[in-house]
């Protein structure tokens, strides 16, 4: 490629040093799209003959079925996935090839193949999150009604129903498709014709070549365009937080399927065994999906470091953007698809569900509630019922079975109805509000998701 200016060959150490081609040849048809539009418009310009156009665009056309039947030879020594590309396209067809970097650079060049690849892997992943909240919308419905504790600091606080629980990852992942389609936005533009960082004197249709792309419009300024990795950077971001949601998921999963809560059961499919305890069941998915947000995280930090000091307009450095893009998506895809299939086959335990919510402690904020309504302020209720609690406790006594003697010895604000704050039916069918787990709020709420994501 500087053959003209440089005396030495490039040593091997630099060209095993600086290649890209190991990773970034899978963006071998997002590259042969570029070009052919890219041709397009230079055939629009005059700079190429129509039979120089067609050998070009029928030269990158072959070259892609050879490359997808497995059939292309990639070299090392031609460092990257465009040069491979260009250099086999002009061995084929001669001097036409030799045009096609007329007003463009690498540099452009590969932020629109980025781009183009950005993309098309948000296309699929926003399918997936879909697929992972069909899963558990499902779910949801199978056992909207079964009752569990809900937990905070891990401690048993209220009652929730498995439905309302899974519900919960739904939302949470629907924001994770929201930020993906916004981000898009901000992904799809083109900054073909850029050049290395001032554009070219001869200048072609940028908007028209966006247009051929699917792009939405064209960078504005030619040095940001070449420079700028925010678009990456955003999309690690989304990316990673779909893996901090899948990883609380896994967090609880590994919770549920413990013997100590039983709550749920992972199919043999999904869990392996060990090499030496014959009774174990693991739940490496869930393990797996956990250890994988941090290397999600990693990526993303890595990007970022790269490009923080750089000045304007293009370093090496920012070489180093593919290998974590690259990664990130090909885990979360991965990521998405297994759990999506582990939550379709778990089975929920609604025995273990119904020991674990019988506890009356997870009412006692209802019980305050109770005095509330009787014109207690909650200050002082939330005094009061934690007495009636140290009572219980200390007597290990559940505290449902405490005599109203005991409770009124507390306070005469306990009514003769005290004991009928403690009915699971009931606690439930007063939480009303919206975003309440409510069973009726659930059942809409499942609706709502199953129309959405039909």
């Amino acid at each position: 490629m500087w053959t003209g200016r440089f005396s030495q060959a490039t040593a091997d150490l630099v060209l095993q040093y600086g290649e890209s081609i190991s990773y970034d040849w899978k963006l071998y048809r997002h590259d042969i799209a570029g070009s052919i539009a890219h041709a397009r418009a230079q055939l629009n310009a005059g700079m190429l003959t129509q039979e120089e156009f067609a050998a070009i665009e029928s030269g990158l056309k072959s070259i892609l079925a050879d490359i997808e039947a497995g059939n292309f030879q990639w070299s090392i020594k031609l460092e990257d996935v465009h040069m491979n590309i260009e250099s086999e396209l002009t061995r084929r067809i001669g001097a036409p090839g030799a045009k096609l970097h007329t007003a463009r650079s690498r540099n452009d060049q590969v932020a629109t193949d980025t781009r183009l690849y950005c993309r098309a892997e948000i296309d699929t992943t926003m399918q997936l999150l879909q697929d992972m909240q069909r899963a558990l919308v499902l779910k949801a419905e199978e056992y909207a009604e079964i009752r569990i504790p809900g937990y905070t600091h891990l401690q048993r606080a209220q009652p929730v129903t498995i439905g309302h629980h899974l519900l919960a990852y739904v939302e949470m992942l629907d924001r994770d498709y929201a930020r993906l389609a916004d981000c898009r936005r901000r992904v799809n533009v083109s900054p073909l014709g850029s050049g290395a960082i001032a554009g070219s004197t001869i200048n072609l249709n940028r908007a028209a070549i966006a247009e051929e792309l699917g792009f939405a419009g064209v960078t504005e300024n030619s040095m940001d365009a070449i420079a700028d990795r925010d678009y990456i950077m955003e999309t690690l971001f989304c990316l990673s937080v779909i893996g901090t949601h899948l990883s609380r998921m896994s967090e609880d999963l590994v919770l549920w399927s413990s013997a100590e809560f039983g709550f749920c059961t992972l199919s043999d499919a999904h869990t392996t065994g060990s090499s030496l305890m014959p009774q174990k069941k693991n739940p490496d998915v869930c393990e797996l999906t956990r250890g994988k947000s941090g290397r999600l995280y990693g990526n993303l930090v890595s990007v970022m470091v790269a490009v923080k000091g750089l000045p304007l307009t293009y370093n090496r450095d920012l070489q180093e953007d593919k290998e974590p893009l690259f990664d990130s998506f090909e885990t979360i895809s991965l990521a998405l698809r297994v759990n999506a299939e582990m939550v379709a086959a778990m089975r929920i335990n609604p025995e273990r569900c119904d020991a674990a919510v019988s506890d009356p402690l997870l009412l006692a904020t209802d019980l305050a509630d109770y005095l509330v309504r009787r014109g207690v302020p909650f200050r002082h209720a939330h005094e009061l019922v934690g007495k009636a609690v140290a009572i219980a406790v200390g007597s290990n006594t559940p505290l449902s079975q405490l005599s109203l003697e005991q409770f009124q010895a507390i306070s005469p604000e306990y009514g003769e109805d005290v004991h009928s704050v403690f009915n699971l039916d009931r606690a439930f069918q007063l939480r009303t509000n919206p975003g309440a787990p409510n069973p009726d709020n659930t059942e809409r709420r499942i609706a709502y998701w199953k129309q959405k994501l039909a």
